[in-house]
């Protein structure tokens, strides 16, 4: 049975992407990382990708005369890796429609908030200064928006008393390391349909 491809874009330290990584080492996905790309050659995912014999590149935006430029240079990267899913792992960049129409539905993001609530930066202390309950995490296709595409799946997490961001970011990180290799083996099994902004997963 033929793995699904996965590319995956990475800014910095590259935690989701080792669970991710180790998730299909394991067997638990369905899918194996075929390219790992990043917009920082000083990234720690690189490194990470090299220690698991996975192909990694470094595409500089500064190199390129414009932002489509750029990423219609990632997107010629991941075709020619044969990949079919693009995971974004701490990725930080917005992604526009240049990039996103050469993979339809087939571009995802974690984002550490239950979306629609808290959408950008510093999530966790938004939701620490909002006083809510719960948190979490979000896996949801990206669009053009700011975290702002259709949710695919969702993980809670309590909010304690006396929680700090940090502290919550550092629980909220563990329910993304579990949920996105899940969401992708739901990817590699077909088990993923939408209708316009409601994603439906089979049984």
């Amino acid at each position: 049975m033929n793995k699904l491809k996965l590319a995956v874009l990475v800014s910095g330290s590259g935690t989701n992407l080792q669970a991710i990584l180790d998730a299909c080492r394991r067997g638990e996905t369905g899918a194996e990382v075929a390219l790992v790309i990043s917009d920082r050659p000083g990234a720690y995912a690189l490194e990470r990708a090299r220690q698991s014999g996975v192909a990694c590149v470094v595409v500089p935006p500064k190199e390129f005369a414009d932002k489509a430029a750029f990423e219609l240079a990632m997107a010629e990267k991941i075709a020619e890796a044969g990949a079919e899913l693009v995971i974004l792992a701490g990725f930080m960049r917005l992604l526009t429609e240049v990039f996103l129409a050469r993979f339809p539905q087939r571009v995802i993001n974690i984002h550490p908030s239950l979306l629609p609530a808290f959408p950008g930066m510093h999530a966790q202390e938004q939701a620490i200064n909002y006083g809510v309950k719960v948190a979490g995490c979000t896996v949801h296709f990206v669009d053009q928006g700011l975290d702002s595409g259709a949710i695919i799946g969702q993980s809670v997490v309590e909010v304690l008393p006396g929680d700090t961001a940090e502290v919550l970011a550092a629980r909220i990180l563990a329910e993304e390391h579990k949920l996105y290799p899940k969401v992708i083996g739901y990817f590699a099994a077909g088990k993923i349909s939408v209708d316009g902004r409601k994603v439906f997963i089979k049984d």
